[in-house]
């Protein structure tokens, strides 16, 4: 065993040495070393050494940075300084980390997906079956034996998987899991399906048999020779098992299995034929017993060895030998390479003379990929230099060309497993991403580009990638996408100071973005509609004296460092808050590394320093999200809601002459305080057409009770419609989600006093926009509306709505 002076960690060292694994180590890996560490070194195995928990947090801190792909490639790119804002402090047991932790790891049947591939796996096209599971889940614990023999039973039939979802929580929510174990079937285009039988290895493999549509034909004198010449013709052989008087039985078991193998695949057809019955047809076939052939397309008994005639009754022996036998993928050559290509899109495996392991398996995407109408090649890179040198192809890998020539391809840089080459080439067939080189790498900068600068070892990198391809999708025609590889094009990611992956940097002309944010589409997106529209406005010493500290508007400013870690966390949350708090709050950023003197002159002593002017006020909140620091922002606005007394309800909502909104909340209650922010939005935009107001439901609680409010905070709309508005047992509807609301809905709510909002469901916009149409059809009804009086009635009554009044609300939505 491993003893502590042995080990000898010094107090800052590599999270990777660390852990001992390598920087391009995958996620399973990392845990596979972090387990076998958490055995040796935990505390409570160490009860004597009084340096043991430290030790022991320094590794479980580098655990928790790697496996999570943000703080990993932070970490990758500043160091542990660019980790300042992610505390660690606490660890498991030591029997969580020896009975609960990693419970598939260590089982090569299972495949452990995270977020980072589960949706490349289940939109592979093949079956998948996943144990959604928890660590500490006592039935997951109990399932797993069974989960590992049942995997065994039907390796290769279907993909058996495994989600930890304490490891990957966002992922187990976003698809609904609510109970542990969850067991789910995947199927491309189909809506998963849930197991709820008993989780016994027989019933897992029934209904796992169930979904497999494959289909053994009984061949026979008057079919045998049309169905060969037809699937002949198709390109498909036939898998023909002949069954003699004692083999009948155990070819009802072999045969099923191994066409589920076959067939699901697409890659040939099975049959049989009863060579009791049909012993004439049998003899034709040069058959006297029981035997199994793979009649190949073309093949005849006339040509010697066109014939493969299996020996063994394992069906995956026969599956083995039927794959080795079957041709191979298309060769393509100086000759052919660029004329076919032209055209037509392709997935091409560039190889190095030598077969690698997963060449067989292979030979099945053309069946994968036949629906998506994209073709299988490959390419001796050997025998035709010429042509993969110009492509900067120097080792095996695989490449989608999109049929706009030779030099429009994707490399694939994922895991080199048939279900993530099929993902890979259904998403870039259909993205927008270019491999870059020199003589095509966007120098001249005449079009918008986003370039990926990345290096295929990084973890991080490889998880940007499909992200990428998906706002490609977004962007079509308005942007351009590509991504080059700093470890075959050293020079030129040096060129652009690169000095840390993935480094992701959009040119638009003689303008240089890069990137800060989430590895997400939607993050990317949302980063470029800030560079075409953007939210935070770029402060220097003489802008800032003439805007924020003049005009009187309320400004948030973020003074910040470009080296600094947290700072560039911090950038993504902030220009998100600036879109949050548009048209209410002025949001601006000053970089104290140009203006070192003016930041110094402002008594900014430390990165990032947030204040709100002219109260310079500075943000003290731990959480540096765009919520929180929206509410922090919000708090500083003058209020546009009042507070109302149980004298100032009865008189102003039930008996004045005004719309009233209401909140009713309590001191004490979170959610009021999360809510508040939002109600001054609604009573902002409200402003002049509807009043607001707070009620204290603690200190007024006998109105509160009156009014028949029994949760906080609760919104109410209370309406005038010309009639005193009554306080006791009141007319009311509740909204509980805005997919209720409707414009014919609204005219039923006339008859109500008040109308209630769950404020879980409904955003402060959705509830204006409601309010809005409320009053509208009120003004239709009454033939009273201010704008179009009695014509929008005559005109649009079919609409139900005043069109002046709709076209507002139409254009406020948009």
């Amino acid at each position: 065993p491993l003893r502590w002076k042995e080990m000898n960690i010094p107090r800052v060292q590599d999270y990777y040495d660390l852990l001992g694994v390598s920087r391009d180590a995958t996620t399973r890996e990392i845990r596979r070393g972090f387990k076998k560490l958490a055995l040796t070194m935990h505390p409570d195995k160490n009860p004597v050494n009084p340096s043991a928990h430290d030790r022991f947090l320094q590794v479980n801190r580098a655990y928790e940075v790697l496996k999570d792909e943000d703080l990993r490639k932070k970490y990758d790119k500043y160091g542990e300084k660019g980790l300042d804002e992610q505390q660690g402090g606490r660890y498991e047991s030591w029997s969580y980390y020896r009975y609960d932790f990693g419970i598939y790891d260590d089982d090569l049947e299972i495949i452990t997906l995270d977020s980072g591939d589960f949706e490349a796996a289940v939109n592979s096209g093949e079956i998948w079956f996943i144990n959604f599971y928890f660590p500490r889940c006592s039935h997951c614990h109990q399932l797993a034996p069974t989960w590992r023999e049942f995997a065994k039973e039907m390796d290769g039939v279907i993909r058996i998987g495994a989600v930890n979802c304490g490891d990957n929580n966002h992922l187990c929510r976003r698809r609904g899991i609510n109970s542990y174990p969850s067991l789910f079937v995947f199927r491309a285009g189909q809506k998963p399906e849930k197991f709820n039988d008993e989780r016994s290895k027989d019933e897992l493999v029934r209904f796992s048999m169930k979904l497999i549509t494959t289909s053994i034909a009984q061949l026979w004198q008057g079919n045998v020779f049309s169905e060969i010449e037809s699937a002949f013709s198709s390109g498909l052989g036939w898998l023909i098992t002949f069954c003699s008087d004692t083999g009948g039985k155990t070819f009802s078991v072999r045969a099923c299995v191994c066409a589920c193998l076959l067939t699901q695949d697409g890659l040939v057809k099975v049959g049989w034929m009863d060579c009791t019955t049909d012993e004439q047809l049998c003899h034709s076939f040069q058959v006297t017993g029981g035997a199994t052939a793979l009649f190949p397309p073309g093949s005849s008994l006339d040509k010697h060895g066109s014939v493969l005639w299996l020996n063994t009754l394992d069906s995956k022996e026969i599956y083995t030998q039927v794959i080795n036998h079957l041709p191979d993928l298309e060769l393509l050559t100086t000759d052919s390479f660029e004329r076919k290509l032209a055209h037509h899109r392709w997935l091409v495996s560039f190889t190095f003379g030598d077969r690698h392991s997963a060449s067989n398996e292979y030979k099945k995407l053309q069946a994968l990929l036949r629906n998506d109408h994209i073709q299988v090649g490959r390419v001796n890179c050997i025998t035709d230099s010429d042509l993969c040198q110009p492509l900067y192809i120097h080792k095996p890998c695989v490449a989608v060309f999109k049929g706009l020539g030779i030099h429009d391809f994707e490399i694939h840089h994922g895991k080199d497993v048939l279900y993530n080459i099929v993902g890979f080439a259904k998403d870039s067939v259909r993205a927008h991403v270019t491999t870059l080189r020199p003589d095509n790498f966007p120098s001249d900068r005449k079009e918008p580009w986003l370039v990926d600068f990345f290096a295929p070892w990084c973890p991080p990198c490889r998880a940007l990638l499909p992200e990428l391809r998906k706002a490609s999708i977004q962007l079509a025609g308005q942007m351009k996408f590509g991504t080059l590889d700093c470890t075959i094009h050293h020079s030129l990611c040096s060129v652009y100071n690169i000095q840390a992956y993935p480094t992701t940097v959009i040119f638009n002309g003689s303008s240089v973005h890069e990137y800060e944010g989430q590895h997400s589409a939607d993050g990317i997106l949302e980063f470029i509609q800030d560079l075409v529209n953007p939210t935070v406005v770029i402060l220097d010493p003489p802008s800032f004296t003439d805007r924020v500290k003049a005009n009187g508007q309320i400004w948030a400013v973020d003074f910040y460092a470009p080296w600094c870690g947290p700072c560039q966390a911090l950038m993504p949350e902030w220009r998100r808050m600036a879109r949050l708090l548009s048209g209410q709050v002025l949001v601006g950023s000053v970089d104290c590394q140009r203006f070192q003197a003016f930041c110094q002159g402002q008594g900014v002593r430390s990165y990032p320093e947030i204040r709100l002017y002219h109260s310079q006020q500075s943000y003290n909140g731990w959480n540096r999200d765009a919520h929180s620091l929206r509410s922090w922002a919000l708090s500083s606005l003058p209020r546009a809601s009042v507070d109302l007394t149980p004298e100032t309800f009865k008189s102003q909502v039930l008996s004045g002459r005004d719309h009233w909104v209401l909140d009713f909340y309590a001191p004490w209650c979170g959610p009021c305080q999360h809510f508040a922010p939002e109600f001054e939005i609604l009573a902002r935009i409200l402003k002049g057409e509807v009043r607001s107001g707070k009620v204290d439901c603690q200190t007024h609680h006998q109105t509160c009770q009156s009014a028949g409010i029994t949760a906080y905070p609760t919104v109410r709309f209370y309406p005038y419609q010309g009639t005193r508005r009554k306080l006791l047992n009141p007319q009311n509807k509740t909204f509980v989600s805005d997919k209720e609301m409707s414009v014919s809905q609204n005219l039923k709510l006339l008859q109500f006093n008040f109308i209630t909002y769950s404020v879980r469901s409904w955003s402060p916009y959705n509830i204006y926009i409601y309010i809005h149409i409320y009053i509208c059809i009120f003004y239709l009804i009454n033939c009273y509306c201010p704008k179009c009086q009695t014509v929008c009635r005559s005109r649009f009554l079919n609409e139900r709505i005043c069109w002046f009044c709709f076209r507002k609300i139409k254009n406020f939505g948009s």
